[in-house]
């Protein structure tokens, strides 16, 4: 096969790849402010500073680090992700939370009811928060033509095999569908490391 022949056939491989997989990516310890929580930690009509955007249009990730304190310990140099939302949460693995001394619920951003508190901490400037510690649920983000190729819905629950160097089926993996999401599975650390997940890793819906 000549060289041009081949570069084709890679090429449609890659695609295939492409529209039969889902990218998947590890995300870290982080937590989300509302606009009152950033003046409280930061000053008066402070705004947080973008560096880097993420991969779900609209997301991005700040400069500012704050340290996040439970009843037994601390984790320092917390990111911060924008934009600020209506309501303060932190995200931690379950390794962080042992770390903490917590046992928080392991839900999908944004279903704080019962979570427990926490603290956020900026140099002198403290933030008390009522409730709003969860470990991440894992999950799928999917836009509605992703949806329909792989045969979701969205609030389905699924099982994802990692096509990883330690590949693993995690289950109870919730599909979630808008227009506004770029397609990717989300995992916490704990699981990218039990998987063996490195950047450019990929997944496998299975029935």
């Amino acid at each position: 096969m000549n060289a041009s022949k081949l570069s084709t056939v890679e090429r449609l491989a890659e695609e295939l790849v492409a529209r039969l997989t889902i990218e998947l990516e590890a995300s870290g310890r982080h937590v989300h402010l509302s606009r009152a929580d950033v003046e409280t930690l930061f000053g008066a009509g402070y705004r947080l500073n973008r560096t880097k955007d993420l991969s779900q249009p609209g997301q991005f990730v700040c400069a500012e680090r704050v340290t996040l304190q439970g009843p037994k310990g601390e984790l320092k140099n917390v990111v911060i992700l924008g934009p600020e939302r209506p309501e303060c949460q932190a995200e931690v693995s379950l390794t962080d939370a042992v770390a903490l001394g917590e046992r928080p619920p392991v839900r999908l951003s944004g279903d704080l009811e019962g979570s427990p508190g926490f603290t956020l901490r900026y140099g002198n400037r403290v933030l008390h928060v009522d409730r709003g510690l969860i470990a991440a649920k894992r999950h799928i983000h999917m836009t509605p033509a992703a949806a329909a190729r792989f045969g979701v819905r969205h609030g389905q629950t699924v099982r994802l095999r990692t096509l990883t160097s330690r590949p693993l089926v995690f289950g109870d993996v919730e599909v979630r569908v808008s227009e506004r999401y770029a397609t990717a599975a989300h995992l916490d650390y704990d699981e990218a490391n039990a998987c063996g997940f490195q950047k450019g890793s990929r997944g496998l819906l299975l029935p």
